[in-house]
């Protein structure tokens, strides 16, 4: 990539330097950070090309977002006013740098339920439905049939996966419904929701943004920055409602898009050890996405546990 180029397509200023390689990667590209008369940006490239009618609603609520007060890097615009552009062959798209810190599911609860918050009353909503992707389950014959593939091809993991069999279709029963449909982040996993250097909380890659429940989401951040800490979990929920939150996780079916998603993520990761491609190519790493899932599941033991911890309704009242 030119870095000149980059910086004239976006406006960013004189001087323009790229670093020497990538300074962060992700499952959906990596980061490269320029330097301008102007101040750092962020350069995004992705392992898979885009157009800009495929991330126009989720670039509008992180623009949204960012105008709201929910910290989060700007969206940089080209002077065309477009989201990406190209610099030769490769496409980008910039956003302003920000110092952020590693990934921590142990980041401060009060600082995730705020946030979480603040991005369920961003007032912007895309019409249309739930994506499949984080409403439908996989099915037990897609489990029996990758579990029957993974033995025969003999995947590391296969033994792990076939235990955790019957233990996925469960929890796939207890899939509902969203209820109450508004733009959602929709990946608040702890790589995206990433510490400052100065004690602060920023939430990066929203080009996953969509309809969803507040609830359902709200129930993926209990999972993921609290899981089996009873102080955790409740420090979180509080936080949360005192910053206006609307969604509250009660029932069973608000871990909805939890089961849902984790069960996709499952089958893709899988799914790519099988038939490695463009997005995964090496099966070490995918045997590392599905062991995020196998090395701490989200078993119904664990979610009934958390459930209870809120007040919430257990199994056996949905």
């Amino acid at each position: 990539m030119d870095a000149m180029e980059i910086a004239a397509r976006f406006d960013l200023g004189a001087g323009a330097k790229l670093s020497d390689g990538p300074v962060a990667k992700g499952r959906q590209g990596a980061i490269w950070r320029l330097e301008t008369s102007d101040g750092r940006w962020a350069v995004k490239t992705l392992f898979r090309p885009a157009d800009e009618d495929e991330v126009r609603s989720a670039t509008l609520f992180h623009e949204a977002a960012h105008a709201a007060g929910v910290p989060t890097p700007q969206v940089r615009r080209t002077v065309a006013g477009t989201v990406f552009a190209y610099a030769g062959d490769t496409q980008v798209r910039v956003y302003e740098w920000k110092d952020l810190q590693e990934c921590d599911p142990g980041l401060d609860p009060e600082l995730v339920g705020a946030v979480v918050a603040a991005i369920h009353q961003v007032p912007w909503t895309e019409a249309g439905p739930m994506h499949p992707w984080y409403r439908e389950p996989v099915g037990p014959e897609r489990w029996d049939e990758l579990v029957e593939q993974l033995h025969a091809a003999g995947a590391p993991f296969a033994g792990r996966l076939a235990g955790l069999r019957d233990e996925l279709v469960a929890l796939e029963s207890w899939l509902e419904p969203p209820a109450d449909l508004r733009t959602c982040h929709r990946d608040l996993w702890a790589d995206n929701v990433l510490p400052t250097a100065d004690g602060g909380v920023c939430v990066i890659d929203w080009e996953n943004s969509g309809p969803a429940d507040p609830s359902q989401e709200l129930a993926c951040a209990l999972f993921e920055f609290a899981r089996t800490d009873p102080g955790r979990v409740r420090a979180l929920v509080s936080a949360y409602e005192q910053a206006g939150g609307p969604g509250a996780v009660s029932r069973r079916g608000h871990f909805s898009m939890l089961i849902a998603q984790l069960g996709h993520i499952t089958e893709v990761a899988a799914t790519d050890w099988l038939h490695p491609n463009s997005r995964n190519p090496r099966r070490e790493d995918s045997a590392a996405w599905i062991s995020e899932v196998l090395d701490e599941p989200h078993t119904r033991k664990l979610l009934d546990d958390l459930l209870r911890t809120v007040g919430g309704t257990d199994s056996r009242n949905r």
